[in-house]
């Protein structure tokens, strides 16, 4: 019996054994190449391998990675309060573009190329107009968004102004990636989204957003329920392919830095989760999911108003790396207008926009400019001041981002 998969190999490394007979894209002619010579290229393939071949894949000294193609989820928005307003008629900035002060910044994301790992994008959308976008489908359903996730994220990224009101933290931004990694439904899988990353590398995104994550409880219902599995083990394998898919993405997302020495290198932004179920209570608080818990991903924490000051949502994922606003967010809404949603998915849009102003500002210094000095000034120049007297460490990051 065989199960799919996921293999990750470098096309620019040297070949030490012709390995696994996989799809290799003409891997072999490649002959012996110097590691310094080129950046890497990530090459990732789907295959059904039975056991003996799964130990086999492993010993291949050329494959980089392996794990089992689990499924992915987008984070979905959580229901705005009756007593959060919207203001998804009034003008001027959202609140969250003000928060970030991006309306008080010299810069609008200019020259920077943003990708948004989601949904999809409604590209006849008004906040839209003017930007050149790269539509890439890796779920099957086709481009567009259904859902309508992937646009608000897109908006509040680099959204132009609609009927007078700015939802756009980088609305400068002119070029813009949109793979499609979660399909019609809300789920996709983890190929989808290891292939839509090294899609938004490979054409030089400097910033990708992502606000979803790795479905754990799904994958064990799938093993119990159309797989006939125990209890027990499906949990445990489930445990297994989450932890095969961990050691995945932060080889990949090794590679895509390695690249910063010929372009730059690329800002990984992601949502910390909406598990946390602090309004129940206090202590019900779950930290930071994948792939936003991986190291050198910048996790997003949400943030709110109260009279008090910035509060953290009763929903938001504990150990982000740094806060956006993410209560009654006004953005794009796919099939026209706007609409005011929650969730760490909104408040991640607001720290790559950011990303995008970042990037353009060092730039304009005259410096070389990193993925690694922008992530630098995305921490440390967070505020700490004007959050709520109970806001603890632990559940803001280094503080709420502001843009330069």
């Amino acid at each position: 019996m065989s199960d799919k998969f996921i293999l990750l190999k470098d096309l620019n490394q040297p070949r030490r054994s012709t390995g696994l007979s996989v799809p290799t894209r003409g891997l072999e002619s490649l002959g012996p190449r110097l590691e310094t010579e080129m950046p890497p290229e990530p090459f990732i393939t789907e295959v059904a391998l039975s056991p003996a071949e799964l130990r086999e894949a492993a010993r291949d000294p050329d494959t980089l990675a392996i794990a089992r193609s689990i499924p992915t989820k987008l984070i979905a928005p959580v229901e705005i309060e009756p007593s959060e307003e919207t203001a998804a008629n009034a003008t001027g900035p959202t609140w969250g573009v003000r928060a970030v002060r991006a309306d008080q910044s010299q810069f609008d994301g200019s020259g920077v190329t943003v990708a948004v790992l989601d949904t999809g994008i409604d590209r006849q959308h008004p906040a839209f107009i003017g930007v050149s976008i790269i539509e890439e489908d890796f779920s099957g359903d086709g481009n567009g968004d259904v859902q309508g996730h992937g646009t608000h994220c897109a908006g509040t990224i680099f959204g132009r102004d609609v009927d007078g009101q700015r939802i756009g933290v980088a609305p400068g931004v002119s070029t813009a990636l949109i793979g499609k990694v979660l399909g019609n439904d809300g789920g996709g899988s983890s190929e989808m989204l290891f292939n839509g990353m090294e899609w938004a590398s490979r054409n030089n995104a400097q910033v990708i957003s992502m606000s979803l994550g790795f479905d754990f409880p799904g994958l064990v219902d799938r093993l119990i329920t159309n797989e006939g599995w125990p209890n027990d083990l499906a949990a445990s394998a489930a445990l297994e392919a989450y932890r095969m898919n961990f050691l995945m993405f932060e080889r990949l997302l090794s590679m895509i830095e390695a690249r910063a020495a010929f372009n730059g290198g690329t800002v990984v932004v992601a949502a910390s989760g909406n598990e946390s179920k602090r309004r129940i209570r206090s202590d019900y608080e779950v930290s930071a999911s994948l792939p936003a818990a991986t190291p050198g991903v910048v996790s997003v924490g949400a943030i709110g108003e109260s009279p008090a000051g910035f509060q953290v949502a009763s929903f938001s994922n504990t150990n982000p790396t740094l806060s956006g606003p993410g209560v009654n967010v006004v953005s794009a809404q796919s099939g026209g207008g706007l609409v005011a949603l929650n969730g760490t998915s909104m408040a991640t849009p607001h720290v790559a926009g950011v990303a995008a102003l970042w990037w353009q500002a060092v730039r304009s210094q005259g410096i070389p400019v990193s993925s690694a000095a922008v992530n630098a000034r995305l921490r440390s120049t967070t505020i700490r001041s004007g959050f709520a007297p109970e806001v603890e460490v632990l559940d803001r990051g280094d503080g709420l981002v502001q843009a330069p």
